[in-house]
């Protein structure tokens, strides 16, 4: 059986000193970052939606995650994220702060806060997280 997660193995932080106090997982997770804001608008028969950039989980726990991104992120941005975790089949709306981020190559390593926030799945989110960690090892 393959396994979704697993406990994370190395330091993401920028600077290499872990500040969080969880624990976290390497996760099978596909991020939708809603980086510049627009109201949802049809033309054509497409729905354009700002825009939007799907990112690959390093790894996350209940306060957060490390994305890796093609574009560069703000820090100190609030964005809208919609997270599908493996294994589940809808996807989880949160709001995230982005608190550190640094090149790797091409592309961008990026530390994300998940906020507490009206109108989005924080709840969900912390029962996903707590259900991955009892089923890892």
């Amino acid at each position: 059986m393959d396994k979704d997660y697993r406990f994370g193995q190395e330091s993401s932080v920028p600077d290499g000193t872990e500040k969080r106090g969880d624990y976290r997982l390497s996760a099978r997770a596909t991020v939708r970052l809603h980086t510049e804001s627009a109201e949802p608008l049809e033309l054509s028969g497409k729905l354009l939606e700002g825009s939007v950039q799907t990112c690959e989980v390093r790894d996350l726990s209940a306060n957060g995650m490390s994305l890796v991104t093609n574009e560069v992120l703000r820090t100190g941005s609030l964005l809208t994220a919609e997270v599908l975790l493996s294994g589940q089949h809808q996807s989880l709306k949160l709001m995230v702060e982005v608190v550190w981020q640094k090149a790797e190559g091409a592309r961008y390593l990026n530390g994300v806060r998940v906020v507490d926030s009206d109108e989005t799945d924080y709840l969900h989110w912390l029962e996903a997280v707590a259900d991955a960690f009892s089923r890892s090892e």
